[in-house]
């Protein structure tokens, strides 16, 4: 293939609910980082992007000099960039501070590869194109493979969701690779259901409103969760913001776009696992039982 390599658009799994049956899907875990696409051209022409196409080469530091080691003469791949706890589990809240202080501490679990010393391997199956992205990679590198989970999906996926990893991404053995959302690869997520309470809820023209959410007994902020209820509940959480409105938590800033409430109110939220401090991918899904 003639001419530089530049940044693909990535392939997007869509999301469902549980993964895939049959012997023609593989299964991954679905490491919780930034998705990372390493671009080679020759070993002093490396770049890293992320899923949006931003380059982050200087913030990905140690996963460029980990690509430098790499015998190829160019090549796309990517993967998700971590950084990990004492239990060797991705952490994101370490991870997002690294990325702004720490651009050594970051690893590569490389899924797949797009283009490999002069060729372009989007038309090739996955699994084929995995094999190839397997025969590069180094051992004891910042950069490794992403492996394939054996066995039942179901067992699978409950085995992630015990671990506290974030869920599993299920390809088709066969598919070739496409940039934007497809139906040939899957994302279950691994998914609990919590009890918080409400601080307020932000509301701005044009856009989604959510809730403002903290631990509750401490009033410790945790996070946000879009308001996706159906439109009797939701009239019933507008009420009562009316009704117990109050004023801001100290800890947290005056905004005028947010609807404060007084203390008590709880709600049952959908999140991510494994995110102790801060809750993150989050939906209400109505009041607790004893509202």
């Amino acid at each position: 293939m003639a001419g530089r390599l530049a940044f693909i658009p990535p392939m997007e799994p869509k999301l469902v609910t549980k993964p895939p049956e049959g012997d023609d899907w593989t299964h991954e875990i679905k490491l919780d980082g930034y998705r990372a696409q390493v671009v080679i051209n020759n070993p002093e022409d490396i770049r890293v992007f992320t899923k949006s196409g931003a380059d982050w080469t200087k913030k990905f530091a140690g996963i460029v000099e980990a690509a430098r080691e790499l015998e190829v003469e160019n090549a796309i791949f990517e993967g998700e960039a971590i950084v990990a706890n004492k239990a060797g589990l991705p952490d994101f809240g370490a991870l997002q501070k690294a990325v702004h202080s720490d651009p050594y501490a970051m690893y590569l679990g490389a899924f797949d590869i797009m283009h490999l010393n002069g060729y372009d391997l989007r038309d090739i199956g996955c699994k084929a194109r995995r094999e190839m992205l397997h025969s590069i990679m180094k051992p004891k590198s910042r950069i490794q493979f992403s492996e394939a989970l054996p066995g039942d999906p179901k067992a699978i996926f409950y085995l992630v969701d015990q671990a506290g990893l974030e869920g599993i991404v299920s390809k088709r053995a066969d598919s070739k690779y496409r940039s934007g959302q497809t139906s040939n690869w899957l994302k279950t997520k691994s998914f609990t259901v919590d009890e918080f309470e409400l601080l307020g809820v932000k509301r701005e023209q044009g856009k989604a409103a959510f809730a403002l959410l903290a631990e509750p007994g401490t009033g410790k902020y945790v996070g946000s969760a879009f308001i996706t209820l159906g439109r009797d509940m939701k009239d019933r959480l507008w009420k009562r913001v009316k009704d117990h409105a109050g004023p801001p938590p100290k800890a947290l800033r005056k905004r005028p776009d947010t609807q404060w409430v007084e203390p008590g109110l709880r709600l049952r939220v959908k999140h991510l696992r494994g995110e102790h401090n801060y809750i993150r991918h989050a939906s209400l899904l109505g009041f607790s039982e004893e509202d």
